[in-house]
């Protein structure tokens, strides 16, 4: 029998054998009931809707729909969720773009990660926010930078692709004066000296991965 004060959770995650780990866990946790499981987006929405958990832990790289835009859609239809999201990136534009989507915790797949999830799903379950120190000053630094435009971002992942400014021009059927004066705002917004510094500090900084 199950006890109605109890935290119920869902938790999302595409890697098999984290997901069985992380649910015996909550399984025998005090306080705790899992409530289902999910290994991707998709089934993630459904079972929200159908499970009302309290809690979510909720993967970042997932196939499909990715954690933040899951958690995004959640946030959009629940607007009470209480998701914690967890990832193998750290960087302030994951953290910062994780909390921009409505996640209430952020904790990194590392060693001891299971008792930092149970800490961290009691916090968040009585209405507050789980980022570790370090974390929470990386989202707050992060805070403080100014945002990357549409076109500045699109501008951003030509010059990692290796495009020169006649090809990016081209390519994007704008001036090269346009170019010019976007990649002069990347490199100010990015603090870096030229286009390869740019590149490198968006790479730094988690705003572009190599899969983009």
């Amino acid at each position: 029998m199950t006890n109605s004060a109890n935290i119920r959770v869902l938790v999302v995650d595409d890697n098999a054998l984290l997901r069985l780990g992380l649910t015996e866990t909550i399984s025998i946790e005090p306080g705790l009931e899992l409530v289902g499981s999910a290994e991707n987006g998709e089934s993630a929405i459904e079972l929200v809707r159908e499970l009302k958990p309290d809690v979510i832990t909720m993967d970042y790289q997932m196939p499909g729909i990715n954690g933040v835009e899951c958690t995004r859609r959640i946030v959009e239809e629940f607007p009470n969720a209480k998701i914690i999201l967890l990832s193998v990136f750290d960087s302030e534009e994951d953290i910062w773009k994780a909390e921009q989507a409505g996640v209430k915790g952020y904790l990194t797949k590392k060693a001891g990660e299971v008792e930092d999830v149970l800490e961290a799903i009691h916090e968040v379950a009585k209405g507050g926010t789980y980022y570790p120190s370090s974390l929470a000053q990386k989202l707050e630094r992060r805070k403080k930078l100014k945002n990357l435009t549409e076109r500045e971002m699109t501008v951003l992942k030509l010059l990692a692709a290796g495009l020169s400014n006649k090809e990016i021009e081209d390519e994007l059927s704008i001036s090269l004066p346009m170019v010019k004066l976007h990649i002069v705002n990347l490199r100010e917004k990015l603090g870096a000296a030229d286009r390869t510094q740019a590149v490198v500090q968006a790479f730094k900084r988690g705003i572009l991965h190599l899969e983009d």
